[in-house]
């Protein structure tokens, strides 16, 4: 079983597909490893590949409870690793036990992403403004502005939702999808050149960003 699990890695990696060192190819992988290249192969879109490293990765975390050897850590890559399987309501409560024991604002963060997609933006919010109220140059950062810029932007807070892509963008400039977003509310405000500039940067990242040049074609049949 270690040679296959050694083969797989040797293969991720002659692929460019895994960015992590073992000093012991014998030993098998922790719960960190295989989320780590569960989230690099879902990042190159090889969805099926990367669930089963997902499911390892809790059940190693799992177990750790389990056995009463659970740290921060776990608790930390089981909610990252559920969140990735997409298992909202699971990240929720094992996140809520966590913050028990401990506050830890990585499970904040990811417990933010989870209450997103269960609609139930309020709580969204708050986490998400916890971590960045916290950690406003921490390493999710960017991704928790986004989270408010999205949430802004469903309540229609549009100068809101701009102040928060802002900062995303800021933090981390190489996402197109947050510039689109930015170009969306400062459209939505008639804030023409301003979305102008953001759609543009959108499509400098991505030249195929098909809304975003149709957010710049509407603007344009406006102000021409």
């Amino acid at each position: 079983m270690r040679f296959y699990r050694r083969l797989i890695i040797i293969l991720l990696v002659s692929l460019g597909g895994v960015v992590f060192s073992q000093t012991n190819p014998d030993l098998p992988l922790d719960a960190l490893q295989n989320y780590h290249i569960g989230r690099d192969l879902e990042s190159k879109n090889r969805i099926g590949e990367a669930a089963p490293f997902y499911a390892e990765a809790v059940r190693i975390c799992m177990e750790e409870i389990s056995l009463n050897r659970a740290t921060m850590d776990t608790y930390t890559v089981l909610t990252w690793a559920l969140r990735r399987q997409q298992k909202y309501a699971e990240v929720i409560n094992w996140g809520q036990r966590a913050l028990r024991i401990s506050t830890d604002y990585r499970i904040i963060e990811t417990m933010g992403e989870a209450y997103f997609y269960l609609y139930d933006y309020d709580n969204s919010l708050d986490f998400m403004q916890r971590y960045t109220n916290s950690l406003p140059q921490g390493e999710r950062a960017g991704v928790a502005y986004f989270f408010i810029g999205e949430i802004y932007r469903l309540q229609e807070k549009f100068r809101h939702a701009d102040i928060a892509y802002t900062t995303s963008v800021r933090l981390d400039p190489g996402q197109p999808l947050w510039w689109y977003r930015m170009g969306t509310v400062r459209e939505a405000l008639g804030d023409y050149a301003p979305a102008i500039e953001a759609y543009q940067r959108a499509l400098r990242l991505n030249p195929n960003y098909r809304e975003a040049n149709q957010g710049l074609e509407r603007i344009q049949s406006v102000i021409q």
